[in-house]
């Protein structure tokens, strides 16, 4: 899964809690209004408490911040967890979430966008290519 996928599965995640949380809010003034235990069950009509809905939708809403910034800070935590790679130390291969082990090359094309192209830095050269190093400086 790349990573524009996953962070629109995490917004998607905070986005579905909130709906959750005001769907809960408009049952407890739909409730407060429509009297619905007295309309569907026939309870005793009561009268509208206007105070009690407004303090049930304030502790809802407390209660709902707190679960988001909760889930918010696991989502960050898991991108961050995800982000660690088990790179082999010899051959420097990546093993994904199936135990498997992939050339660095496939494994992030494959995940992203990128492609690659090799070259050889200056201390590589130097230890394969002894007599022709194009990174040798020149003595003076």
């Amino acid at each position: 899964m790349k990573i524009l996928e996953k962070q629109s599965v995490a917004n998607r995640v905070i986005l579905y809690e909130i709906i959750a949380f005001a769907s809960i809010i408009l049952l407890v003034w739909l409730d407060e209004v429509m009297d619905i235990p007295a309309l569907f069950l026939g309870a005793v009509p009561t009268p509208i408490n206007w105070r009690e809905s407004l303090f049930e939708s304030v502790f809802i809403v407390l209660i709902g911040a707190v679960i988001i910034h909760f889930t918010h800070s696991l989502l960050k935590r898991m991108k961050y967890l995800e982000g660690i790679l088990p790179v082999c130390a010899s051959c420097k291969k990546i093993r994904d979430e199936q135990d498997h082990w992939h050339p660095i090359e496939s494994y992030v094309r494959e995940r992203s966008d990128v492609e690659f192209s090799h070259g050889i830095c200056p201390e590589c050269a130097e230890k394969l290519y002894p007599e022709f190093n194009p990174y040798e400086k020149e003595e003076k």
